[in-house]
């Protein structure tokens, strides 16, 4: 993290051809400034900031800094200022409850036209039939709904799932490749005769890691795919393992991946 902070003001701003800024509070046991690079959505003369934590179940340490003193100071490359941090989620409906319910992609546990949007970033794509998820997705999604997903394409992380393909068998032929939702063609194809009307763009994001041991590390307690391949292999592991290290090493730690941006809404009517 300190790397990109010394990044983004070395190079006011442009930091992995994205919309960051630097947002920096003061610690709320410690009483020391802590600096964090963020992405953020400008709304007028203010930005937002998401305080996900990368879809964790806690508030990032900053959220927590902000509901403790709210002046912070926010830098964007070109320009330095003070600011008061409001959480609109609290202050408009207190703390939201989250209710987390385990299902299934292609036969999802909610009646039809449950929702109003439908999100998933790159999660459904790992089920395996592609055309059955498109159409649950599109039962549960209200008329006038909208859709969003981002969905991996081959470009960047196909070197990485080409690494993992070659400890497993090949998938049965009912199972459609993950990677096949990066392919607008095969995305309209899928959502044919849902009613849903797409716009795909595609986005590239450079995932970063400190060292290939740090990234091989990440992966192997994080990340699904390789969780279960860590599970699985037994005393095969340490093959894997090093092939991804290899890949990251000849990579810098650096891998720029590209996905697709998709979007959509529900015909009102038929």
């Amino acid at each position: 993290m300190n790397d990109l902070v010394q990044q983004f003001r070395a190079t006011a701003g442009q930091v992995d051809d994205g919309r960051y800024l630097l947002l920096t509070t003061t610690g709320a046991r410690s009483g020391r400034p802590h600096t964090a690079i963020l992405g953020y959505y400008p709304d007028g003369d203010r930005v937002l900031v998401v305080g996900s934590a990368g879809g964790g179940p806690k508030h990032p340490d900053w959220y927590h800094n902000l509901m403790a003193n709210p002046e912070v100071t926010v830098e964007t490359g070109l320009f330095t200022y003070p600011a008061t941090a409001v959480a609109r989620a609290r202050e408009r409906a207190g703390e939201l409850a989250v209710e987390w319910v385990e299902g299934d992609a292609e036969e999802l546990p909610f009646e039809d036209q449950r929702f109003d949007v439908v999100l998933s970033t790159f999660g459904c794509m790992f089920a395996p039939r592609h055309e059955v998820v498109a159409d649950e997705l599109a039962r549960v999604l209200r008329p006038g709904g909208r859709l969003g997903l981002c969905t991996w394409t081959q470009n960047g992380v196909g070197d990485f799932f080409r690494a993992l393909d070659g400890y497993f068998p090949p998938a049965p032929p009912f199972v459609d490749p993950p990677l096949a939702w990066g392919d607008e063609d095969h995305v309209r194809e899928s959502f044919e005769g849902t009613r849903i009307e797409l716009s795909i763009k595609r986005e590239v994001f450079v995932i970063r890691h400190p060292s290939a041991e740090a990234a091989v590390d990440c992966y192997a307690t994080a990340f699904g795919p390789v969780v279960l391949a860590r599970e699985a292999l037994g005393d095969r592991w340490p093959e894997l393992r090093r092939d991804l290290f290899e890949l990251f090493a000849s990579r810098d730690a650096t891998l720029p991946a590209e996905y697709l941006v998709i979007q959509g809404r529900r015909a009102s009517r038929a």
